[in-house]
């Protein structure tokens, strides 16, 4: 019903800058929270940022500073800029939305594929 559908990952040097893009498509009444998270590996999947409707936005310490979430509401869409890239954000990239796909229904949670953020020099 609802896709999510990432780009902008790929290969980059320590200190160089990335922006992810994430937009929705399908079945949408409304996007409640859009985030991005990511698992590197060997370890667990961890919250990156999130930003609400209203713009409140959340960062996990170790990003505060150097990335900057926001969101295109009439575009379905959410971004990640990434400054200052360092190789400990090596890492699988996922967005995620809280999305209600029908009226008077509950919204859902829904995950993209997934895009790779490499930072090697």
């Amino acid at each position: 019903q609802v896709q999510l559908v990432e780009s902008g990952g790929g290969l980059v040097q320590p200190g160089g800058s990335l922006r992810l893009s994430c937009a929705a498509s399908g079945s949408i009444v409304s996007i409640y929270v859009m985030g991005w998270y990511r698992q590197a590996p060997g370890k667990q999947r961890e919250l990156v940022a999130t930003i609400r409707t209203d713009r409140y936005t959340n960062y996990v310490d170790s990003v505060k500073g150097r990335f900057s979430i926001s969101r295109d509401n009439a575009k379905n869409t959410v971004y990640l800029q990434m400054n200052s890239l360092k190789p400990e954000d090596t890492a699988v990239y996922y967005c995620n939305a809280e999305v209600q796909s029908k009226l008077f229904s509950p919204s859902d949670n829904y995950w993209g594929q997934g895009t790779q953020v490499t930072v090697s020099s």
